[in-house]
């Protein structure tokens, strides 16, 4: 069943600057956005984000990042923008910024979560992957994990994610250099791999290296399946978006391969949108076999089974589509319509929730 907005009005909208009690009543009363049929819901969590990139979610609480350097707080339907302190001037070139987060696993008692983002010093520009601190309602940049990975004027990657394994990915664009992708010395265009204090795993599929994987053009998702299978979600040149399964020190193509093509020693990707159409892929999630993705110029969320190799839009009508979180069979998505490349509606941008199960009906 695909959703559009287009076909029903939305009825709910948890203002930044209403009361919480307000906004808690709203939530408690289920009011919804539905379709004439009366059997879609789609609910607007939170709205007036600016540039949001990274959902994070604990408890009853989530964050979010947005792309020019703040983070929001989300709980108890009472919205709040915090500050974050970096220790280096985050950039403003387009596809950068505050980028991926992902809170530590013991985050309830040392506020700690890693961060990457994107920064301009009198050397260049540059990605970089830090912990933050929460502390008094601002996150200070703490430690750094891992710098100068190449940035450019597009192509940052910057997903952040803790792995079943306990380690932490990171995926980094090839910074509109193609050819750094097939480099294993370089940093770009690559899926890395680290120990949370930064450090490199032993059993990284190269000596010495944080590199997981490499050839990849642009990668801004990745997930895991219940059963630990690694997938990930990649800008093409154009067209040939790519969903791939990802395994250690596999060689994904870019830029001698892309899309369908194949070539010995190189990986094709699970699906790809072709030479005719683009997703322009961004975060991903993993439900009951089934990978669901965020498109920005496919303005939707695409919904791929790996059983049957089928792939569908279930949402459309909302813009572009940055990132995805799934938990207890909601799906939660942020649209990303205020970024430069968007046709921004009211009080965009928002948080969204919907049943999975109201998408398979």
């Amino acid at each position: 069943m695909k959703i559009n907005l287009g076909i029903y009005l939305l009825f709910v909208s948890l203002l930044v600057g209403c009361s919480s009690n307000e906004q808690q009543n709203a939530i408690d009363n289920e009011q919804t956005a539905s379709n004439e049929q009366g059997n879609e819901e789609l609910e607007v969590i939170a709205e007036n984000l600016e540039i949001p990139w990274s959902i994070e979610k604990r408890d009853h609480t989530f964050y979010l990042t947005e792309r020019p350097g703040s983070i929001i707080k989300l709980e108890n339907g009472e919205v709040e923008r915090q500050s974050v302190e970096l220790k280096q001037d985050i950039s403003t070139a387009p596809e950068a910024g505050l980028l991926g987060f992902v809170l530590a696993p013991d985050f309830s008692e040392s506020n700690l979560a890693y961060a990457n983002y994107t920064y301009v010093d009198d050397s260049g520009q540059f990605n970089r992957i830090v912990t933050l601190r929460l502390e008094d309602n601002i996150w200070r940049e703490e430690s750094l994990l891992l710098d100068h990975i190449p940035s450019g004027t597009y192509h940052h990657g910057g997903r952040l994610k803790i792995g079943p394994d306990g380690m932490l990915y990171a995926t980094t664009g090839d910074a509109s250099e193609p050819s750094i992708a097939q480099d294993l010395d370089s940093l770009g265009g690559k899926i890395l791999r680290m120990n949370l204090d930064g450090s490199i795993p032993s059993d990284n599929p190269f000596p010495d290296s944080y590199v997981y994987s490499y050839g990849h053009r642009n990668p801004q998702g990745i997930t895991w399946s219940s059963d630990g299978t690694f997938y990930s979600s990649e800008h093409g040149s154009r067209a040939n978006d790519e969903v791939n399964l990802i395994e250690a020190g596999q060689n994904y193509g870019w830029p001698i391969i892309e899309g369908d093509e194949e070539q010995e020693g190189m990986v094709s990707p699970l699906f790809t949108s072709g030479e005719a159409d683009t997703w322009a892929p961004s975060g991903m999630d993993y439900y009951n076999g089934k990978l669901y993705v965020a498109a920005l110029r496919g303005s939707a969320v695409l919904e791929f089974d790996l059983e049957t190799g089928e792939q569908r839009e279930v949402i459309t009508g909302l813009g572009r589509i940055r990132d995805i979180f799934i938990e207890d069979n909601f799906l939660y998505f942020v649209s990303n319509n205020t970024d430069g490349r968007g046709a921004p509606q009211e009080n965009d941008d928002k948080l969204y929730r919907i049943s999975i199960s109201e998408l398979n009906e």
